[in-house]
Order: C-alpha cells, then sequence, then structure tokens
C-alpha cells in the first residue's frame, strides 16, 4: 500500500500523537534514502530541496538546456560571475559577459561532489575562491557529471582530499538550500537560499 494510501485510510486513529507515531513509522518504511540506489536518492532529495535537476546524456544537450536555461529566465547579455576557464570556453558563444564580479546575474560553476543522502552541491575554493555563499550571486547553474555523486559529504570530502596532492583547498562548504517559495523550517534557518540549476552530464 502507497504511503498516500495509507496516511488516507479512514482507519487510522485521529489523536495527534498517534497521527505523529504513525507519520515516524511512514517515514522510516518508505522514506526513499534507505531504498533507492546514490543517483536516484541524490535526484530525489536535491529535488526535494528545491533544485532544478535536467539530466543530460551528451554535450548537444547539455547546451540546449543552458539555451533554455538562458531563454527562461531572460539570461543573454548579462554578467557571469565565473572562474572555470573550461566553462567560459564550453559557453562562449551564449552572447554572456564572463566575470571576476559576484555582482552578477549568476554564477556558473562545477562543483567538488553532489551529495545523496542530503541533496546538497560540494563547493570548495576550486570553484568560489574565499568567497562565501552569501556572496555569490542568487542565482546559480551548477554543470557536474553523474561521476560526481557520492553517499554522503564525507565521502565527498575523501576525493578532494585523495585529489588534492597535499594541498587541500579551503573554504569547503554545501550548498543544500533551494527552495524559495517554501517557507524554511528551523534547520534551514541561517543557510543562504539560492535558486540553482543542475545540469549533469552523463558520464558513466
Amino acid at each position: 500500500m502507497s504511503l498516500f494510501k495509507r496516511l488516507l485510510n479512514p482507519n487510522y486513529k485521529k489523536s495527534e500523537e498517534k497521527a505523529k507515531r504513525a507519520e515516524k513509522a511512514e517515514h522510516s518504511s518508505y522514506y526513499p534514502e534507505q531504498k533507492l540506489p546514490i543517483d536516484e536518492k541524490f535526484t530525489y532529495n536535491f529535488k526535494n530541496n528545491g533544485g532544478k535537476f535536467i539530466y543530460c546524456e551528451n554535450w548537444e544537450e547539455v547546451t540546449e538546456a543552458f539555451d533554455n536555461i538562458m531563454l527562461e529566465n531572460d539570461w543573454y547579455e548579462q554578467d557571469v560571475f565565473c572562474v572555470n576557464d573550461m566553462l567560459t570556453k564550453k559557453f562562449d558563444g551564449f552572447n554572456l559577459n564572463f566575470t571576476k564580479n559576484t555582482d552578477s546575474k549568476f554564477f556558473l560553476s562545477t562543483c567538488e561532489s553532489l551529495v545523496s543522502n542530503n541533496g546538497s552541491i560540494l563547493l570548495s575554493s576550486n570553484q568560489i575562491k574565499e568567497k562565501k555563499l552569501k556572496e555569490l550571486p542568487f542565482n546559480v547553474i551548477i554543470f557536474a557529471t553523474t561521476s560526481q555523486i557520492v553517499d554522503t559529504i564525507s565521502e565527498g570530502l575523501r576525493i578532494i582530499k585523495n585529489q588534492s596532492s597535499g594541498s587541500i583547498p579551503s573554504n569547503i562548504t554545501t550548498i543544500q538550500d533551494f527552495e524559495t517559495e517554501k517557507e524554511k523550517d528551523f534547520m534551514s534557518y541561517g543557510s543562504s537560499t539560492k535558486n540553482l540549476y543542475l545540469l549533469l552530464l552523463e558520464d558513466l
């Protein structure tokens, strides 16, 4: 029986305490994090955080999705904060002004990892230098590949360490709050909300 059918079952007790116990039991029995492969778990948690997810099978689909984002938001001929030379070359034909100025229309970047268990984006000084999340533009486009999906933040940190050859990047942080229309819960207070698009390229 599905979660919604169980919750709508008229035989469920209506007392507040029993409803809470039922909800807790449903969470432990049906929460996707317990069952899904890490790629599907990441997708679920990322979307649940309010992120906009676009899966691409090849680079042609990446550029098409990027073009659609530009059209949807009217971001052509705008300043773009980007410190990644590969991305500035790849998206050079979109009539954008790439700059190191954070006072730009949007932030275009790669990331270190995509964290499955909470749907967050792991970043470091490789992507954001020494900037704090609140200093970055409100609008963000992240380009990543499926091979960058990890289960936990700890796994992502291990990868950073292994790839750093003794010089671990500073300013390691995560973006997790992409929900701008829903009221934040207690755990979200103090976080930096971003309007975030993820262009995810299949490379496995």
